[in-house]
């Protein structure tokens, strides 16, 4: 019988036919192990595991397939975003109205730090509504793309989410942000002619540091003030309202908060135009990004006692872009692809190492030795060289005076039988 070597280092063909995954567990409870790791925090994931697939399985192996799987998503992304670099492909095309904002939020990594995940989200604006006398636009089907990168790193990958969306198709595209330069230049990336709206609630927050120092940390003057500023802005536009401001700011000189918080706002006047921008059906909030980095980032990385390696952050930020886009579906094939490729290629490397290491193997020559010449007897007889496979045995027969030949069995077989006697007619 032949037994085969090295099971585990074979991949086959038909591996790839049945879709298995490397390792011991099948590609359903890898799978399910993944959006189990998802979702929630590793430990209680095996909880789940032993609950619904009745299977044990370790919380580092969890985290490690959970992590792997990620990791290979985030491969894919990179090389969808050198294809459409290389290729230039036609996006789809976006819808009428679109909608994307950026953000950051920070989550802890290992060694007491703390570091920003910046995410984009994208979505379609719906018809405006009146909602207590009041025009309220929502906006709809979200999809998020989040990484830890620096922001020109962030701004060419984001390219795999636009490209999909059709951002560059879409008839008009609106950027409601918190106005930082980094973003502005994001969106002069993507997509350069958007409507650049400074974030309402951003604005209130500036316009509130006037509001203190007027009137106090908290009392009803201060609240009626500041309703009445951010109604007029709402409804008349950021000139009337920056007018105020600067008059608050000249007869409070020597608070620099002020004059801080009147230059954001003047050097954002174009993006505070809410009046035209409602009448165009534009949303004046960022309240879709803030969710975004809630439910994304924060509900899965900032957890407590969570201090995540910096390696492994990436890959469960793509992993929760695909759960919380509800694209498992079309994502899981694409990632258990990379996965058997991967696989394929580590086989290949080992295979080309051991045999590179076995051409470079030197074998030493033998030191030839110089018989004596002044030997008088016969050289000795040289030992047999031991061979490098043993001899065959051979069957063992009892000597002839082994009492086992005196049996009657031990005759018949090892002594000719007599003749038989002539048969009588």
């Amino acid at each position: 019988m032949v037994y085969a070597r090295n099971v585990k280092r074979v991949f086959s063909p038909l591996d790839e036919e049945l879709d298995l995954l490397p390792g011991a567990l099948t590609p359903s409870l890898q799978e399910d192990i993944v959006r189990l790791g998802t979702w929630m925090p590793f430990r209680r994931a095996v909880g789940e595991v032993q609950h619904f697939r009745h299977t044990d399985v370790s919380k580092s192996t969890i985290e490690r397939l959970t992590e792997k799987a990620g990791a290979a998503y985030v491969a894919v992304q990179n090389s969808e975003v050198e294809r459409v670099e290389r290729e230039l492909p036609t996006p789809p095309q976006g819808s009428a109205q679109q909608f994307l904002s950026v953000d950051g939020a920070m989550v802890p990594v290992v060694g007491g730090e703390w570091a920003e995940v910046r995410t984009l989200v994208i979505g379609d604006v719906l018809p405006p509504q009146q909602v207590k006398g009041e025009q309220i636009v929502r906006t709809a089907n979200h999809s998020y793309f989040s990484r830890m990168l620096d922001a020109n790193t962030f701004e060419r990958l984001a390219l795999v989410e636009t490209q999909r969306r059709g951002v560059e198709t879409a008839q008009a595209v609106a950027a409601v942000t918190d106005g930082a330069e980094w973003i502005q230049k994001f969106i002069d990336h993507h997509r350069f002619d958007a409507v650049r709206i400074l974030d309402f609630p951003h604005a209130a927050e500036y316009m509130s540091t006037f509001a203190q120092v007027l009137w106090g940390a908290n009392s009803e003057e201060k609240a009626n003030w500041l309703h009445e500023q951010l109604h007029q802005l709402k409804t008349a536009g950021a000139t009337p309202v920056l007018t105020t401001l600067r008059q608050v700011a000249s007869q409070q000189a020597e608070r620099p908060e002020l004059t801080g918080a009147l230059a954001y706002l003047e050097k954002r006047t174009a993006h505070m135009q809410y009046p035209t921008f409602q009448a165009a059906g534009w949303p004046i909030g960022d309240g879709a990004v803030e969710s975004a980095n809630k439910l994304v980032v924060e509900a899965r990385l900032k957890g407590s006692g969570m201090h995540w390696a910096r390696p492994n952050v990436d890959p469960m930020l793509a992993l929760r872009n695909i759960a919380c886009n509800d694209r498992w579906a079309e994502a899981w094939p694409q990632i258990t692809a990379t996965l058997r490729q991967q696989a394929q290629q580590r086989t290949t490397q080992r295979r080309h190492q051991r045999r590179f290491l076995a051409a470079t193997v030197v074998v030493q020559p033998a030191t030839p030795t110089t018989a004596p010449t002044n030997q008088t007897h016969s050289p000795p007889r040289p030992s047999p060289q031991p061979s490098d496979s043993p001899a065959p045995r051979q069957p063992w027969r009892p000597p002839a005076e082994h009492p086992w030949r005196r049996m009657p069995i031990g005759r018949a077989r090892y002594k000719p039988s007599l003749p038989s006697p002539t048969a009588k007619l």
